[in-house]
Formats: C-alpha cells, sequence, structure tokens
C-alpha cells in the first residue's frame, strides 16, 4: 500500500529524532521478547532443567531476525500475538522450540519487556535534558549582567538580568532532571511471576524447591539488566508504574509550556527571538514575518505531554484484582507517544537555546521608557540626602510622573520625566546626579552574582555525572 494513503502519527513521520523511534519499534519489542525467552532459558538451564543442547545458542543467533509474514499469519490463526511469536521464534530456533516460555505468561514477556523499553526510553531523554540546561547555562552566563525590564502580570516592573531571568528556566528544568532519574533510578523489573503472580508454574517446575524459584527471579532480573524485582505482583506489573514514569514528563511538559511562550512574549517585544534561517518563510502572505514556530510548536506538543498522564492515572485506578486487558490498548498509546514526544520536545529546546537571539538595544530602549517611574523613589531618597523635605518631594514627583504618562498614553510620545525634572528647579541640587540614578546596571540588585551562584553550586554538581556525554559535540538540527 501507498505509504501516502494510510495515517502515519507526525510523532515519527515529522519529529522524532531516530533513536526514539526505534525504541518504540516492532523491532525492538519483538527483538526484546525473544531476549527474555534467552534469558529465562539460560536462567532455567544454570538452575538445573533440562534445556536441549544447542538450543540456547540457535536462540542467541535469532534475536533480530524476525520473520514478520510468519508472525502475522500466526496471530491472524491464533489471535494471540505472544503465541505466534512463541512459534515464529521456535521456527527460527527449532531446538528450542519446546522450551521457549518455559513456565511463563504473556505477561513475561510484555510486561518486561515494556520496563526494558522505558528503562531504555529513560536512558535517551535524560542526558539530552542534561544537554538542555547546558546550554541554557551558556546563555545565562553570557547575560548574566544584561539589565532587562522585569514583568509581573505582563506589566513592566522592577529590573532584572537577562541571564537571571534564564536561571528560572533552568531550575525548573533541573527538577525534571531530579524527577526522571528519580523515576529511572526507581525502575524495576517484573521477573518471572506465572499467570497471577504467585509463581506457581515454576514451582512446580523446581519440584517445589522454593530457593530455586527465587534464584530464578533474581537470575532473569540481572541478565535482563536490572538490579532488582518488584517483590510482589498480580499477572502484570502494578500499572502506578506507568504513573511514575509519566508524571515527571508531564511536569517536564509544563516547564516546557513555560519557557516557550516567555519567548513567545519576548518575540512579540523584539527583545529575543529563537533561531530563524536563512530561507525559512514565516508566513505564506505576510513576507515580513518572523513567527516563532519552534516555540510554537513546543507549546502545541507540550500540551499533549501533560494529558497523557491521565490514561497512566486512569488505567491504574481500574486494574481488577490480579488484572484485566482493558490496559493494553490505551497502553501501547500513551507509553510510546510520552517518551515520543518528551523526546521531540528535548530536541526543540536544544535547538531553540543554541541559537537564541538577543536585541540589546531593544531592550535598552524599552528600559529608558520605564527607568524614569522606577527611578522615582531613588530621586525622592537623593533629594532628602541634599536636606529636601520627602513629602513635599513626593508631591513634585507625583505631579510630574502624572504628566509624563500622560504624554505616553494619551500622546504616543516618549516618557520625558526625566527632562521635566531637569527643567524643574526644585530639583536643582540632584541634577548633576541624575545619570548616575538613571544607570540601569543600579537596579538589577544581585541578579548577577545570583547568576553565578546558582550555575556553580546547583547546575554545574547536577550535570557532573553527564560530564562526558556533554563532553561529545551535538547540535540539534530540525528535520521539518
Amino acid at each position: 500500500m501507498d505509504p501516502h494513503a494510510r495515517y502515519q502519527s507526525p510523532l515519527t513521520s515529522r519529529y522524532a529524532s531516530p533513536e526514539m523511534a526505534a525504541n518504540f519499534s516492532d523491532n525492538k519489542r519483538f527483538s526484546t521478547w525473544r531476549k527474555l525467552w534467552l534469558n529465562l532459558a539460560i536462567a532455567e538451564k544454570e538452575l538445573g532443567l533440562d534445556i536441549p543442547e544447542g538450543a540456547i545458542e540457535e536462540m542467541k543467533e535469532h534475536i533480530y531476525d524476525i520473520d514478520y509474514e510468519l508472525a502475522i499469519a500466526e496471530e491472524k490463526k491464533r489471535r494471540h500475538d505472544v503465541m505466534a511469536h512463541v512459534h515464529t521464534f521456535g521456527v527460527a530456533a527449532p531446538k528450542a522450540a519446546g522450551i521457549i516460555h518455559l513456565g511463563a505468561t504473556s505477561c513475561y514477556v510484555t510486561d518486561n519487556g515494556d520496563l526494558m523499553i522505558l528503562r531504555d526510553g529513560l536512558d535517551i531523554i535524560i542526558p539530552k535534558l542534561a544537554r538542555v540546561i547546558q546550554r541554557l547555562s551558556a546563555f545565562a552566563e553570557q547575560y548574566k549582567d544584561l539589565p532587562t525590564l522585569g514583568f509581573t502580570h505582563f506589566q513592566p516592573a522592577q529590573l532584572t538580568t537577562v541571564g537571571k531571568r534564564a536561571t528560572l528556566w533552568i531550575q525548573e528544568l533541573l527538577w525534571d532532571l531530579r524527577n526522571l532519574t528519580r523515576a529511572r533510578e526507581d525502575l524495576g523489573f517484573r521477573g518471572v511471576k506465572g499467570t497471577t503472580g504467585t509463581q506457581g508454574s515454576f514451582l512446580a517446575l523446581f519440584e517445589g524447591d522454593h530457593q530455586k524459584v527465587e534464584d530464578l527471579d533474581q537470575r532473569v532480573t540481572e541478565l535482563s539488566g536490572f538490579k532488582e524485582y518488584y517483590p510482589v505482583t498480580g499477572q502484570t506489573y502494578s500499572r502506578k508504574i506507568d504513573i511514575d514514569v509519566l508524571m515527571p514528563m508531564a511536569s517536564f511538559g509544563a516547564t516546557v509550556h513555560k519557557i516557550a511562550t516567555d519567548i513567545r512574549l519576548l518575540a512579540n517585544l523584539k527583545e529575543i527571538e529563537e533561531p530563524f534561517e536563512k530561507d525559512q518563510i514565516g508566513s505564506s502572505a505576510m513576507a515580513y514575518k518572523r513567527n516563532p514556530m519552534r516555540c510554537e510548536r513546543a507549546c502545541s506538543l507540550a500540551r499533549h505531554l501533560q494529558i497523557l498522564v491521565q490514561d497512566a492515572l486512569g488505567t491504574a485506578s481500574v486494574q481488577w484484582l490480579e488484572r484485566t486487558l482493558d490496559d493494553s490498548a490505551n497502553r501501547r498509546i500513551c507509553l510510546p507517544e510520552a517518551f515520543l514526544t518528551t523526546d521531540i520536545l528535548l530536541t526543540l529546546l536544544q535547538n531553540i537555546s543554541e541559537g537564541l537571539v538577543v536585541y540589546p538595544k531593544v531592550i535598552e530602549r524599552r528600559i529608558h521608557q520605564e527607568l524614569p517611574f522606577m527611578a522615582t523613589e531613588n530621586i525622592i531618597m537623593a533629594m532628602v540626602k541634599k536636606g529636601g523635605d520627602r513629602q513635599e518631594c513626593h508631591e513634585h514627583i507625583r505631579v510630574l510622573s502624572h504628566e509624563a504618562g500622560a504624554v505616553v498614553k494619551q500622546q504616543g510620545g516618549e516618557n520625558d520625566l526625566i527632562q521635566r525634572i531637569q527643567k524643574d528647579s526644585y530639583f536643582e541640587p540632584i541634577w548633576a546626579d541624575l545619570k548616575t540614578l538613571m544607570d540601569p546596571s543600579t537596579f538589577i540588585g544581585r541578579a548577577p552574582q545570583q547568576v553565578d551562584r546558582f550555575l556553580k553550586e546547583y547546575v554545574q554538581p547536577a550535570l557532573k555525572p553527564f560530564e562526558e556525554v556533554l563532553k561529545k559535540e551535538s547540535k540539534a538540527e530540525l528535520s521539518v
């Protein structure tokens, strides 16, 4: 069939990285199942079960050469995906055909396989997040001293610096890094638990030897790359584990939306822009436009990421007793989409952070439009130091400020408060001090020092485990 005649998810067809798309591919899923069957056979043989000579070697040789046509035919006939692949693997490794899946239930491969895929997905995501933090930290360092107008309620407020504002983004990303790392470290293995979690089938295989059953559970866990298994399960691992994985991703989505929205607002003010390529077109009609399409895409995908955890919450809440199958179809969608979307957002954020453009002159002009009003308290203090009366000075400033405000709002003119002060003889004692009183760098408080301390004491320790990865040069390129 023509691929263009069939729906394809844009997450994989347009945006996702090759490595994350591969992590949720059929090749990854079904080769992981085969690895689990191999691990089970190895452990069972080590613990004394009669595994045919050459069976394990054949299984090792046929981990990746999956006959999909045969598997599809078998599933159509048997209406059971796991048994279809048991049969297909057995055809490829005939010496092992009689012992593949020995003692196991379907969830041995489906659930353990999912946990391995989730683990590998987190191993892709976490270093990428560290790289984004590194890129934004370099930006914060570069612009830690550049004054800029702060905004509360998106109304002009006291000054901050461009770099200090970036640390607000980085701090939230650090929390996301902590949460995702914690989810990775807490991820366990279902292990070999049997049909309802009692390990009854394995106890029968080992003729009532409880220790061998426990040893089997531990050995398969180790062979599959996990430190520990969940001590008790039903037929499946608890679906709360999916919540533990998707919740920090949803939280990351909120962080991304905030960062991208901030940049969109600043782009409207022409103070900061995301990268804009030489041949990029902002609008099909308005040729002059430079739309923040990367940040808009980030906001769009971040909203999708934030809601996917609702699927996991709903699924966990309706699992009956030892298990029910109404989780399966939902999880096939929400788990891959959460990882794919997180991965895409990290690529977008890295691309944006590597190419952020700052316009200091525009920032300076906006400061000068608002700074006279912000400087009034400093002017009053300076007058009092020169012998003036605080209340009388306040009234003079109030009158002049309202006059200047009328020029800005009613006439569309520039803020001329300082010029009015320079013409009012009442303020003659501080005329010579006005330039110093109006220096933007005196209005940013400890912002530069806060940036220095934050980067040194919080960012650097958090990135230390990723030193080797971050040494490798990696630019984030967008496919579309």
